[in-house]
């Protein structure tokens, strides 16, 4: 086998555990090499992540050979190798296409590394390194690809989108996150293929959305991409909706503000991408509306908070996870003005929650600096923060009372008690000197009798 050179000669350094587990089955007569994902973000020049490896040892040999080993996916001829310090690498038998179908595609082992290259996606993500001769194996050219900012299928790009629609997604974040020009040919092909994302399962559209969102600096290139390939239109509607038509400046400002954000705070730029998600009108077949959304929330955010829930339901995140995106929507990042009175920030605090007014605050700050005044935000801020620390009750489980001692007043429980206690709660908002047992269990008797009458 000839190793295929860069331009530029690369030199990319491998973790001793990786290198000790080439030069192991090298000794006992299996070629070895890296392969994947952290050999493409070296040559990037980009922090390398985790460490695959691609033999011609066959899984059995790859068991005898290491003494610690976790089979991660044998049948697809992957076996995890503990290296001594307990990270697990995973070391995967030379494969080959026999017949492709989607993600059923019929493959078998192979000998050549050449052959296994050549099933990947992209020619970016097929090349190899040799970390003990330090040699790459490049025979499509990816790293060139890399150097000169193209995105490029290895093969036939309508084959390659066909054998697994999900290729159409890897490529619009690959070519995001690298900044890379999509080949003319792939393009097209691409653009054909986002009529059967349709097929995918939730949950792959789920996970490749999220690496764009956690995963990416600046996932603004990426998301840009899914909306002129019709890709955003044919995995989350919502957005494509809420940005059509006259809505070019809102679409750009959504981009700006997920990228102002934090890059590790996947759910807080997720909501951000949501955020306009409630401007189209009410429309046929919308979830319905909640019959209490609770005080100061405006038609926009509501219907915003609930299309969001089912965007991210349909999606299949998890119940937490919705909860929190589809909060956030609802809450938006508008904050109380640093002039407003201290009643307005606690029925804030309380109507979105304390615990949200953080990311809430980051929100509205990544907003005020691409339009706005960052200085109003930050005096916000200060005050949220000064009413917090004040202390005064925010939810109904501060108040000097609870549903026990309702009962203790000789109430009967059911659904009403949380109408008093939020009752009650309105009523310390205002005041928060009222937070008083004896005064609460007047005003708790009062509310019984009156929803009684």
């Amino acid at each position: 086998m000839t190793p295929v050179a860069a331009s530029h000669p690369p030199s990319i350094d491998v973790p001793g555990a990786v290198r000790w587990i080439v030069r192991t089955l090298e000794e006992n007569g299996f070629e070895t090499w890296t392969v994947g994902g952290a050999v493409r973000d070296a040559l990037a020049g980009r922090p390398s992540g985790d460490w695959d490896l691609a033999t011609r040892a066959p899984p059995e040999e790859v068991r005898r050979v290491f003494r610690r080993t976790v089979p991660v996916g044998i049948d697809h001829g992957t076996i995890g190798v503990l290296a001594r310090d307990g990270t697990l690498y995973e070391v995967t038998t030379f494969r080959k296409d026999v017949e492709t179908f989607g993600r059923h595609a019929v493959v078998a082992f192979a000998q050549t590394l050449a052959e296994d290259l050549h099933r990947r996606d992209f020619t970016i993500n097929a090349v190899a390194w040799h970390p003990l001769r330090r040699e790459l194996f490049d025979p499509h050219d990816g790293a060139g690809d890399l150097e000169r900012g193209i995105l490029r299928t290895v093969g036939n790009p309508r084959d390659r989108f066909a054998e697994d629609y999900l290729r159409v997604l890897r490529a619009l974040r690959f070519a995001g996150r690298f900044r890379l020009q999509v080949d003319p040919g792939t393009w097209t092909a691409l653009g054909e293929a986002t009529a059967h994302l349709d097929v995918l399962s939730p949950e792959r559209v789920r996970e490749e959305l999220w690496k764009v969102l956690e995963g990416d600096p600046t996932p603004s290139r990426a998301l840009e991409l899914y909306r002129e390939s019709g890709a955003l239109e044919a995995v989350v509607p919502e957005v494509a909706a809420a940005t059509s038509g006259g809505a070019t400046r809102a679409w750009t400002r959504t981009l700006a503000v997920v990228d102002a954000l934090p890059a590790r705070r996947g759910a807080l730029r997720m909501a951000a991408l949501l955020a306009d998600v409630g401007r189209p009108p009410i429309r046929e077949g919308d979830p319905p509306l909640p019959p209490d959304a609770g005080p100061a929330a405006s038609p926009i955010r509501l219907r915003g908070m609930v299309r969001s829930a089912a965007l991210l339901t349909r999606l299949r995140h998890s119940n937490a996870r919705v909860a929190e995106i589809s909060a956030l929507v609802g809450a938006g990042p508008e904050l109380p003005g640093s002039g407003e009175a201290d009643e307005t920030r606690r029925r804030w605090l309380a109507r979105v929650g304390p615990g949200r007014m953080p990311d809430l605050v980051r929100w509205a700050g990544a907003r005020a600096r691409i339009e706005g005044d960052p200085g109003e935000v930050a005096r916000a801020a200060r005050a949220l923060r000064e009413t917090l620390a004040a202390g005064s009750p925010l939810t109904v489980g501060d108040l000097a009372i609870s549903g026990r001692d309702l009962i203790g007043l000789g109430l009967k429980p059911g659904p009403h008690f949380g109408v008093i206690l939020e009752a009650l709660l309105d009523r310390v908002l205002a005041d928060p000197g009222a937070n008083e047992e004896e005064r609460l269990r007047s005003w708790a008797l009062e509310l019984a009798e009156a929803h009684r009458d």
